[in-house]
């Protein structure tokens, strides 16, 4: 009889979901302001359309997904009146016919959509697809990896250029520090202490060189090979909204983007020296100009990070210097590195604040050779540690990213080997784990509450976690190969987020069931830093587009 009744009450259950699922369904397609179908002569009706609309005039632009019979539609509240123009992103098509449709205040704008076969499948390839694409062994396609921070792969496909032209042009390209873009270079003034040198440097120049001439145009009217396209969103990976806000201006390129308990996103600024601040309601951008402490050396700003006060911190690369900006004043406070350590190749990328208040320290790394450093608020003394400094010769090291634990331990990563490193806050004491899958280059992370690191795996393709309590990893293979993961941020429902660098696919693990889902941006976006606000429900993403000037939202819809 229990059984009989548990059993009814659940059928009953069921079906008030099913018609509270719908009815919401209805709501949602009788609010919609702009919706229509998506087909084409050869597949009919597609799904996983990325449908974008941007109103004139304005610097926001929104964008829908289709869905299984490839119906899109835009929520009421997410479209004002006015003239929107259209694009969409569905690898292999292009929009056949006028992208621009009228929207009224109180009724549904209908524009069916009809894509065709694009003429330059080429141009629209991710950086993760030209990977796909390309011939070669793993190790031969991981020097591509080298590229893609600063430039398309694209650009490497189409050159002309044969192994001693590339010889010419390699060093080159390592002349120019991690910032640069095509519209905003800067020369490096000093190579780094662990990384390759002299004869090693030449012989990695010459193994690429030789590679690269295998995969370019050359002299070639078309590749050699097929180009290949990842697969397009399906299921939960449509039930999704983007927001993407345009920058000033196209040399903005927005690394570290986090948002504060006002709903304020504020961003560092890669090449340039300001701190940015977005406001989400308005589209509002204000910059705060950040000093140069090192004139002649390249600008611009990585790691962004907040203190429990809300004070924001910031790495000034090349300029040696860690940056605080207090929110409340608005002021800057800075610290140079002491002259020792201050040399031309010392570069501050990572500051972690985070644990500041329980011992007044303040934890920074410094690529330029490897090292940790110590930040005393109260003294402004900076502590110098050199994990590698014994290391044989030739060994390459980069320590990436520094997070502390609850207790302001400090941990790294060591992005050339498969390590990750603790200094113990009160002793100084120095130990190293090594991850499971070797080779992997672990870069950047998050400390949960419960003092497990999270991070990526950016040659692994992994996202993985270190329990510091146990020192027990754990690590979860992601769908796409060449996904390199940057970052990682573990969200308030044990869910694992992270971008790809080149695949322009954000990835939610459900670390419980290890399941996954690869939402794809609306457009090419260099993801570095990901950023996830638990305040939502459902949680919401936020991403910089490193290479395209804008800040993008994406708001999961389950």
């Amino acid at each position: 009889m229990i059984t009989r009744c548990f059993s009814l009450i659940a059928a009953a259950v069921l079906a008030v979901a099913f018609l509270c699922a719908n009815s919401t369904a209805v709501r949602a397609q009788a609010q919609a302001t702009l919706a229509g179908t998506v087909t084409s002569a050869k597949e009919g009706v597609m799904e996983g359309v990325l449908v974008s609309a941007k109103r004139a005039g304005s610097t926001v632009t929104l964008t829908v997904v289709s869905d299984n019979q490839g119906r899109y539609s835009f929520p009421a509240a997410k479209l004002a009146p006015g003239r929107y123009a259209l694009r969409i992103r569905a690898v292999g098509y292009d929009l056949d016919g006028p992208g621009a449709v009228e929207v009224a205040g109180q009724k549904t704008a209908t524009l069916d959509l009809k894509l065709k076969k694009t003429a330059d499948l080429a141009a629209q390839l991710s950086n993760g697809e030209w990977m796909a694409s390309v011939p070669g062994t793993d190790q031969q396609k991981g020097q591509l990896l080298n590229c893609v921070g600063c430039h398309t792969l694209e650009r490497v496909a189409r050159s002309p250029h044969d192994a001693d032209a590339f010889m010419k042009l390699l060093p080159r390209m390592q002349g120019y520090v991690n910032q640069s873009i095509p519209q905003h270079p800067q020369l490096r003034r000093a190579e780094r202490l662990m990384e390759e040198r002299g004869d090693q440097r030449v012989q990695v120049y010459r193994a690429a060189a030789e590679y690269l001439s295998t995969i370019n145009l050359g002299s070639a009217q078309k590749w050699s090979y097929e180009l290949r396209t990842l697969p397009r969103p399906s299921g939960r990976a449509t039930r999704v909204i983007y927001t993407e806000y345009d920058l000033p201006r196209e040399t903005i390129s927005p690394h570290d983007v986090i948002v504060d308990a006002d709903g304020i996103a504020w961003y560092s600024s890669f090449g340039e020296q300001n701190l940015g601040k977005l406001d989400p309601r308005t589209g509002k951008v204000t910059e705060f100009p950040i000093a140069e402490h090192k004139p002649g050396f390249p600008t611009g700003l990585l790691g962004l990070r907040s203190d429990r006060d809300g004070n924001l911190w910031l790495g000034n690369m090349y300029q040696a210097t860690i940056v605080k900006f207090d929110r409340k004043t608005e002021k800057f406070s800075t610290w140079k590195l002491p002259p020792e350590q201050n040399i031309d190749a010392a570069q501050v990328n990572m500051v972690s604040p985070q644990a500041a208040h329980v011992d007044g320290k303040v934890w920074t790394q410094n690529n330029g050779f490897a090292g940790v450093h110590r930040l005393d608020l109260a003294s402004g003394r900076v502590e110098t540690w050199e994990p590698f400094k014994s290391a044989p010769k030739g060994e390459a090291h980069n320590i990436y990213d520094v997070i502390p634990d609850s207790q302001n331990n400090a941990y790294f990563t060591d992005f050339r080997q498969r390590h990750i490193g603790r200094i113990d806050a009160k002793t100084g004491e120095l130990k190293l784990f090594a991850i499971p899958t070797p080779a992997s280059a672990p870069r950047r992370g998050m400390m949960d509450a419960q003092d497990r690191l999270w991070f990526g795996q950016y040659r692994g393709d992994r996202i993985a976690m270190f329990d510091t309590r146990s020192g027990q990893f754990k690590e979860w293979k992601l769908a796409t190969r060449w996904a390199s993961p940057y970052d990682v941020m573990i969200d308030k429902n044990e869910e694992a987020w992270t971008g790809s660098m080149i695949t322009d696919q954000v990835t939610r693990l459900d670390t419980r069931t290890g399941q996954f889902v690869d939402y794809l941006l609306p457009r090419k976006t260099n993801i570095r830093r990901v950023f996830v606000d638990n305040s939502t429900t459902p949680v919401t993403f936020w991403v910089g587009s490193n290479h395209g000037a804008s800040i993008i939202k994406m708001e999961p819809l389950d």
